[in-house]
């Protein structure tokens, strides 16, 4: 493995050199043969797909076939020493897994539409418009629900797409190009996985459909994408064509039938602002003297009022009401005044420590989220953990759909409550004034149910994760922009929403 290595870093070390077109983002990390190819992953199951062979492919030809001979010969003609500076920074890049790269993509797309419309000329903020998504304000505007729902769709369809994928691998055992013919030269690390069909190209038109659908306006940008990964593993003679094409076909159909499941979890009426004068009503009859209100001039309408009535993936509504948190404190109480005058006393003194933690978690504008974040922390616990596509990919999705949980339970519970902000108590905030009740922390809630997953993951890091999810909450405390109870349960919601995404990977048969 090690003269594999060599070669790929000397070819990208001689394209950075050429070359400085990369984006920054785009970090150079060492491709790894995995700690395990998880032979059994086949049978593992599914979260959208009845079982793995729901989709089918075709037979591939045998390894003595004169067509696919030729490919090998193809295959030849395009590897080292004929490659281009770019390409090989193309190779280098996408030798880090396409589970990983695609969910970078994902993130950086967050980031790129994570801007909140601005008020026209007549005071009113434009809602974006799917059907025009490059008009202003373009779509989407990425907040933290909606790319916790674009996370969880992406992942889920990769991780079916390569649980079928694998049925297939070894149903047909076709091996790896390099494996049939030894004078192909491979500029990535091979293990005994089966080559057809080919893994990467099932991440990458799964991971296309789906984001497609979810940031329409990026076609040209995500079609690049998908051609180069499809591109890299010829390059780097890993994959012949009829591997790479019945990838397509196989990666394309599972996330068609993921976005069936997508368009009809009631993610089309999340914003419907005709809902929330009942919900103040309620709010003031448990007793609410203050009710949440936009502090923004012109007054901003409430984000996603109703994303709360979107399904969940780990528990059904009964449950997530069941474990709705209790009503937080009442203006005039003890408890409520404790937690003002905490604020306040931050308000006057805050340190450079609480400063800094504010900031580094404030995940607002531009950035890719609460959600992201957490799948930043996956990704590279499991580079680290030298998992398979198809291992990393089952963490992800497992990870994507708590924090999808995470955002759908938080937001029922804050448009339940329609608690007030503490900027309505005459506090000011560094880090963002969100236009939404404050009842119980987003950033909690997401982040503990990440610590709580990842933690099961990888248990010795499990002390680790707790702490940031921990620190995540205090910095909405530290940032005057949540009460103490808010952040106290909202840590204490989003365990238990983690704990069930655990429960069912404990019974998918991949442990």
């Amino acid at each position: 493995m090690k003269k594999y290595i060599y070669y790929l870093l000397a070819f990208i070390c001689f394209g950075l050199l050429q070359s400085c077109d990369k984006a920054e983002s785009e970090a150079i990390l060492s491709p790894y043969t995995p700690a395990s190819v998880d032979e059994n992953a086949g049978n593992w199951k599914t979260f959208v797909l009845s079982s793995p062979t729901e989709v089918s492919i075709n037979a591939p030809l045998a390894t003595t076939d004169p067509a696919y001979l030729k490919e090998i010969d193809s295959l030849k003609n395009v590897v080292y020493p004929n490659l281009t500076n770019e390409q090989r920074q193309i190779v280098g890049y996408w030798g880090a897994g396409a589970v990983y790269r695609w969910n970078e993509i994902a993130r950086e797309l967050a980031a790129r539409y994570n801007s909140a419309p601005a008020a026209n000329a007549e005071g009113k903020y434009p809602v974006p418009d799917a059907n025009n998504p490059l008009a202003d304000p373009k779509f989407p505007f990425a907040n933290p629900p909606y790319v916790s729902r674009a996370l969880a769709y992406l992942s889920v369809a990769q991780f079916d797409a390569l649980v079928s994928a694998w049925k297939y691998k070894y149903q047909y055992n076709r091996p790896a190009p390099s494996v049939v013919d030894k004078s192909v030269k491979v500029l990535l690390p091979i293990s005994n996985l089966p080559s057809y069909p080919s893994e990467d190209a099932v991440v990458a038109q799964a991971s296309y459909v789906i984001l497609l659908a979810m940031f329409p306006g990026e076609g040209p940008f995500l079609k690049a994408k998908l051609e180069e990964c499809k591109n890299a593993r010829l390059w780097a003679g890993m994959n012949v064509s009829s591997d790479l094409n019945a990838g397509v076909s196989l990666g394309g159909a599972v996330a068609a039938k993921v976005m069936v499941k997508a368009r009809a979890d009631g993610m089309g009426a999340a914003n419907n602002q005709a809902a929330t004068a009942d919900m103040i009503t309620r709010s003031k009859s448990l007793g609410f003297k203050t009710v949440w209100a936009s502090q923004e001039s012109p007054a901003r309408p409430p984000m996603l009022p109703t994303f709360g009535n979107v399904k969940t993936w780990n528990f059904d509504r009964a449950t997530l009401e069941a474990i709705r948190p209790a009503i937080p404190y009442i203006e005039g109480s003890a408890e409520f005044n404790k937690d003002l005058e905490e604020l306040q006393a931050i308000d006057k003194n805050q340190t450079r420590e609480q400063a800094a933690i504010a900031n580094f978690w404030a995940d607002g504008p531009g950035t890719y989220t609460p959600p992201g974040h957490w799948h930043r922390y996956g990704a590279n616990a499991g580079f680290e953990a030298k998992y398979s596509e198809v291992r990393m990919a089952r963490m992800l999705a497992y990870l994507g759909t708590a924090e999808m949980d995470a955002g759908i339970a938080c937001w029922e519970t804050k448009f339940y409550y329609y608690s007030p902000r503490p900027q309505q108590y005459g506090l000011k905030t560094s880090v963002g004034l969100p236009n939404f009740p404050s009842y119980t922390s987003g950033h909690s809630t997401f982040s503990a149910a990440g610590a709580e997953v990842l933690s099961a993951f990888f248990p010795e890091k499990a002390s680790t994760f707790n702490s940031y999810a921990q620190q995540a909450s205090d910095s909405r405390v530290y940032g005057l922009i949540h009460w103490r109870i808010d952040c106290i349960m909202g840590l204490k919601h989003g365990k238990t929403i983690g704990q069930y995404a655990v429960k069912r990977a404990q019974q998918d048969g991949a442990l």
